[in-house]
């Protein structure tokens, strides 16, 4: 398989059918705010991992998905909590009719075979997993696999992405933040998160705007009530609703007033936000 990065062709053969299920099929769209797929192919032809920060909803997981697509690697996503362990990313022995067989977790299948293994929410992971991706985070590139007796040298075409919310109250420690390279992740623009919406929804640039501004209007609240405002993923979901032949009013209630808080005096400055913005 082969994908085309600034004019050349690259080649991303994994030797193996194993990361079959976890190639993307079609290109996801992705709307760039700056220079981050450059920066981003950076990170992965130095075989550098790489940090994506920023609120929640903003692109982050978009932008790895295009990158995949855009590199011709499969990706392999894991969505981090507080249960996520060691043991769950690197493999474990299973016991079936035959005896017992050691089955890779998602980490180790994209070191061995070349792909990108991205840890979304990484921060949410008990720290005994934030440990265990060190020695793949630095030039060693390798992962030891205590319970098999194996150490996995990382294939050529593997990339580590990790991504975390600094708003979210917990951080990485400062031993793991330094393995790795990081892009800042924004809102896009209003007349980019305006295109998003027109894509993503097939509404019109009139119907566009004013979610786009109901969005601008909910992250003014923040620190004022809220912890965060209005992502460019409820303004899709909205926008969806608007496609659909809900009234915008509802569906920007439906989609972003009520998931976004509790109390009833934001619920009434969110309603006021969104009689401003239609």
């Amino acid at each position: 398989m082969s994908a085309m990065i600034g004019g050349m062709g690259m080649a991303a053969d994994t030797g193996s059918h194993a990361l079959d299920e976890w190639r993307l099929d079609a290109q996801p769209y992705y709307a760039p705010a700056g220079g981050e797929i450059e920066q981003f192919e950076a990170a992965f032809h130095q075989r550098t991992p790489l940090l994506l920060k920023g609120p929640t909803g903003c692109g982050k997981t978009r932008l790895v998905e295009h990158m995949a697509w855009r590199l011709g690697l499969p990706l392999v996503t894991v969505a981090c909590n507080e249960d996520t362990t060691a043991g769950d990313l690197l493999g474990r022995w299973l016991l079936d009719a035959d005896g017992t067989r050691w089955q890779d977790g998602p980490l180790t299948l994209a070191a061995r075979h070349g792909a990108i293994c991205y840890l979304d929410e990484v921060v949410e992971a008990r720290p005994d997993t934030l440990v265990a991706i060190h020695p793949l985070s630095d030039t060693r590139r390798m992962l030891p696999l205590d319970r098999h007796g194996e150490l996995v040298h990382a294939h050529p075409d593997f990339m580590l992405v990790v991504s975390y919310n600094p708003g979210g109250g917990r951080l990485l420690k400062t031993s793991t933040r330094q393995r790795f390279c990081g892009l800042e992740c924004h809102y896009p623009p209003p007349e980019l998160e305006a295109a998003i919406l027109m894509h993503e929804a097939g509404i019109d640039a009139a119907q566009a705007r004013p979610l786009v501004a109901l969005g601008t209007r909910t992250r003014r609240l923040v620190g004022n009530g809220l912890d965060e405002g209005a992502s460019t993923r409820m303004l899709v979901r909205a926008a969806q609703f608007v496609a659909q032949g809900m009234a915008p009013r509802a569906a920007c209630q439906m989609a972003i007033a009520t998931p976004l808080s509790d109390a009833a005096d934001m619920q009434q400055a969110l309603a006021a936000a969104i009689d401003a913005s239609f």
